[in-house]
């Protein structure tokens, strides 16, 4: 499987892997077995999900929206754009010179302790996902709107307020998962302690509601304050399961959206809001953040399988250890139902963990989630496209290649 995986990384298109009977190296198939008997099985695994899901979603899943091809290609740049590929990170950076100088700066704190607490994961050395977004969407809509090429001091601000509630939500996620490692060092819950670092959290989260109000615009405080409530009500969510296959499978959307890609979809939303008067561009910022953020999600859960932890600087086969079932995981059930009742008692008996993880590899469910993601980027296109051709949007559109094609 990982050869056939690994191969679609490289060359941006899909095909399900072979189906196993189950765990164990006897009954395992080869991975570069017979393809069209494997895209038979897939496909009908997949279909089966997709027709229970749209029974019992009508208003949220149709067919047209899940159901796939055998093959389908990722490389949307290359077929949109036109041109030569926009560095969508280097092109950001631009707008972003000093970003976590000036958090710092919003961080206030006269306690020495409390500060380096609130400035640990401020060190430049994370992705900055969120912020670079942020300010090519700024730009894009400026764009499209006048033709202005400026990023507005409010919408940068946007891009920092994005990513202090980002870290805040990483600072508490971390107590509330007991988490060991973060950004490949050690988190501020296994320095400090819970306590401490819960405050921690509170206090970034606290500094970014003032930078917000100092915006003072009122719909732009309100739609990121949807974010705030957001991140609580995903991880309520994440602290449940439902019993429903289909139900399950609609519970971690839900989640996911709620606790990832709210903020980068809100935060679209906030900085076209502030460029342009136009209703028709905040929804097109809204979903090609909310649609990005989904699919960031998805290859994330695909990567807690298929990476190691030095890749994603945190232990992999965390979700499960958690007791969580991430997309891989609710996937492959369609072709092992045994792990019905793993994901029930949230893999608690010993040997779960184990058996759940050779579960997934030997089915589809990698690849499926993978091409799930591959949907919401699709969308995410779409919706970017409608905007005035620019430098900004074509890296908003390498950028959801690039989402589907990171290994950490």
């Amino acid at each position: 499987m990982a050869s056939c995986w690994w191969r679609w990384r490289r060359g941006c298109s899909w095909r399900p892997a072979a189906r196993s009977p189950g765990p164990g190296p006897s009954g395992r198939a080869g991975p570069c077995g017979s393809r069209l008997l494997a895209a038979a099985r897939a496909q009908i695994s997949y279909f089966n999900l997709v027709k229970s899901l749209t029974a019992a979603f009508p208003n949220m899943y149709s067919i047209s929206r899940l159901y796939h091809a055998t093959s389908a290609t990722c490389c949307y740049s290359k077929t949109r754009s036109g041109g030569k590929h926009t560095d969508p990170f280097k092109l950001g950076r631009r707008d972003l010179k000093g970003l976590y100088e000036d958090i710092r700066k919003e961080l206030l704190i006269s306690a020495a302790e409390l500060k380096e607490m609130s400035e640990y994961y401020f060190d430049g050395k994370g992705k900055a996902f969120r912020p670079i977004i942020v300010v090519l969407m700024a730009r894009a809509c400026n764009i499209h709107y006048n033709n202005s090429r400026d990023v507005q001091a409010s919408q940068r601000s946007i891009a920092l307020i994005a990513e202090m509630i980002h870290t805040a939500s990483l600072v508490h996620d971390d107590v509330i998962d007991d988490a060991s490692s973060r950004r490949g060092k050690r988190t501020v819950n296994k320095i400090w302690g819970e306590k401490k670092a819960v405050l921690a959290g509170d206090l970034i989260l606290s500094a970014a509601s003032i930078a917000l109000a100092r915006i003072g615009n009122t719909t732009v405080i309100s739609i990121l304050t949807q974010v705030i409530e957001d991140l609580v009500r995903g991880e309520f969510l994440q602290l449940g399961s439902k019993e429903n296959e289909n139900e399950r499978f609609a519970h971690y959307l839900e989640k996911t959206f709620k606790k990832t890609a709210s903020l980068i979809a809100n935060s679209c939303k906030a900085v076209s809001v502030l460029g342009c008067p136009d209703p028709v561009v905040h929804e097109i910022a809204y979903q090609y953040g909310k649609n990005v953020g989904i699919a960031f999600q998805l290859i994330d859960d695909v990567l807690d399988f298929t990476s190691c932890s030095d890749q994603m600087g945190k232990p992999t086969s965390a979700d499960l250890k958690l007791g969580l079932a991430t997309g891989p995981v609710l996937f492959a059930c369609r072709q092992f139902p045994e792990m019905n009742a793993m994901i029930m008692r949230r893999f608690s008996l010993p040997g779960d963990v184990d058996r759940a993880r050779q579960y997934v590899l030997q089915s589809d469910g990698v690849q499926q989630t993978t091409y799930l993601a591959q949907q919401y980027c699709h969308k995410a296109i779409r919706e970017i496209s409608k905007l005035r051709p620019s430098r900004e949007r074509d890296a908003l559109i390498q950028l959801s290649e690039i989402v589907l094609t990171r290994d950490k």
